[in-house]
C-alpha cells in the first residue's frame, strides 16, 4: 500500500468519523449513563425520555430547513404557547361570533385551525423577509413578542385550565393526543417519525430539497439557475411554524392545559 493510498484512507476514516460526530458523543453518553444509572434503560425511562426528546425534535426539524437557506427563526417557543392557547381557548370558549353565538369546534377541527395558526405565523415571517427585506434575526424576533403577547391576551395572561371538553357540544377527546400509546410508545413519537421520514424524504429526493440547499449554498447563484428563492424561504419558515404548532397542541393535551408562557425556554 502506497503512502498516498494510507493518507487517502486517514482522511476518509477522519471525515467520517466528523460527519458522525454527533452520533459518537450520543454513543458515548448512552453507555456512560447505562453504566452509572441502573434505571436508565429501563423501558420507563427510555418512553418518558422519547417524550421529552419529541418535542426538541419537533422544533429541530423545521428549524433545520430554515438555517439551510441561512436563516433563523427565534419565534418557535413563542407560536408554541400561543398555539397551545389557541387550541385551550377553542375547546373551553369557542369562538364568539356577532348576535351572541358562540361556534364550538370538535378536535379534529381545533388541531387543524392550531396548525393554520403556526403556519400563518411562518408565512408572516416570510413576508417580512422575502417582500420587506427584514433580516430574520430581527423579523422572528419581533415576531417572538408579537406572538407572546397574542397568547397572553387570549386569557389575560391565565391558563386555560381542565381541556376535558364538553360532550354535549363535541369538544372532548383532546388528551387523546398526549396520552394515547401504540405499541408502547406515545402517541408523538409516532407522529414525529412519520413527519421526519416525510421531511428525510422531502430533503433528500425532491426538486423543493434541493432548492433548499441551493438557496443555502449560494442565494445569487440559485436565483440566476432558477430557483424561486422567495417561495423557498417562505415555505421553510412556513414549515418551521407548523412544527411549532404541533409541539403547542402536544403540550397542551399531555398537560390537559394551556398556559401562556409555555414554549419561553424554547
Amino acid at each position: 500500500m502506497t503512502m498516498a493510498t494510507r493518507e487517502t484512507e486517514k482522511g476518509s476514516l477522519l471525515l467520517a468519523i466528523m460527519k458522525l460526530r454527533t452520533f459518537i458523543a450520543l454513543f458515548v453518553v448512552l453507555i456512560f449513563f447505562s453504566i452509572f444509572a441502573p434505571n436508565f434503560l429501563s423501558s420507563a425511562n427510555f418512553v418518558l425520555m422519547s417524550k421529552h426528546v419529541a418535542l426538541n425534535a419537533f422544533l429541530a426539524m423545521g428549524m433545520t430547513f430554515v438555517i439551510i437557506t441561512g436563516g433563523i427563526d427565534l419565534s418557535v417557543g413563542s407560536i408554541v404557547g400561543l398555539c397551545g392557547m389557541v387550541a385551550g381557548g377553542l375547546i373551553l370558549n369557542g369562538v364568539d361570533l356577532p348576535g351572541g353565538w358562540t361556534v364550538y369546534f370538535n378536535v379534529v377541527e381545533v388541531v387543524l385551525i392550531t396548525l393554520a395558526v403556526g403556519v400563518g405565523i411562518g408565512i408572516i415571517n416570510g413576508l417580512l423577509i422575502t417582500r420587506l427585506n427584514v433580516a430574520p434575526f430581527i423579523a422572528t424576533l419581533g415576531t417572538l413578542y408579537v406572538a407572546r403577547g397574542a397568547g397572553l391576551l387570549l386569557s389575560g395572561g391565565a391558563t386555560f385550565p381542565n381541556l376535558v371538553g364538553n360532550a354535549d357540544l363535541g369538544t372532548q377527546g383532546f388528551g387523546w393526543i398526549g396520552t394515547t400509546r401504540a405499541l408502547g410508545l406515545p402517541m408523538s413519537v409516532w407522529v414525529l417519525i412519520i413527519l421526519a421520514l416525510a421531511a428525510a424524504y422531502v430533503a433528500r429526493f425532491t426538486p423543493i430539497g434541493r432548492h433548499v440547499f441551493a438557496v443555502g449554498g449560494n442565494e445569487r447563484a440559485a436565483r440566476m439557475s432558477g430557483v424561486r428563492v422567495n417561495r423557498v424561504k417562505m415555505a421553510v419558515y412556513m414549515f418551521s411554524g407548523f412544527c411549532a404548532a404541533i409541539v403547542g397542541i402536544i403540550i397542551s393535551s399531555e398537560l390537559m392545559a394551556a398556559h401562556p408562557a409555555t414554549g419561553e425556554s424554547f
